[in-house]
């Protein structure tokens, strides 16, 4: 870094590391990305880092380049079903014409499955909050791992 590099490799720069140095690393690197003109390279199998870290992903297969492009992107057209969580101000025997999967029922929590080019979190939520009374809710996206384990094993980038 002192002769401000125009591209710098990381190769696996947490692995092995603690909570609390991978959250340093992970904080310079962000600084460096964001204060200088250095192109940042990362390769890693840590998705974690991937989710923190990028914006823009490359996926190889056996030498061969899959996917090039927006993180975001990428969640949004293999990531399958968003999930809404829904813990209910009472119990509800029957939740129903939502258009949505019911994935778990536990007491007044149902987990909710919906694709987002279907419906929308904020129209599921009007639905829910015109039919019953909710105390809490929250969406939780796909997991970045699940979506690349799914493109791997069903083979959709090929």
């Amino acid at each position: 870094m002192l002769h401000d590099p125009d591209l710098l490799f990381l190769d696996e720069p947490t692995i092995g590391l603690d909570v609390v140095a991978k959250e340093r690393i992970r904080q310079f690197i962000l600084t460096i990305n964001q204060s200088t003109t250095t192109t940042i390279l990362l390769t890693t199998h840590d998705l974690s880092d991937v989710e923190k870290l990028c914006e823009r992903v490359l996926i190889i297969d056996k030498g061969h380049l899959l996917y090039d492009g927006d993180l975001d992107a990428l969640q949004k057209r293999f990531g399958g079903k968003r999930k809404l969580i829904v813990d209910f101000a009472e119990h509800y025997p029957k939740i129903d014409d939502l258009g949505v999967e019911i994935i778990e029922r536990d007491g007044n929590r149902a987990v909710l499955a919906f694709e987002r080019d279907k419906i929308t979190a904020s129209e599921l939520i009007g639905k829910i909050s015109q039919r019953y009374r909710v105390r809490d809710l929250s969406v939780k996206e796909p997991e970045i791992e699940n979506t690349i384990r799914r493109i791997y094993e069903e083979r959709l980038l090929e």
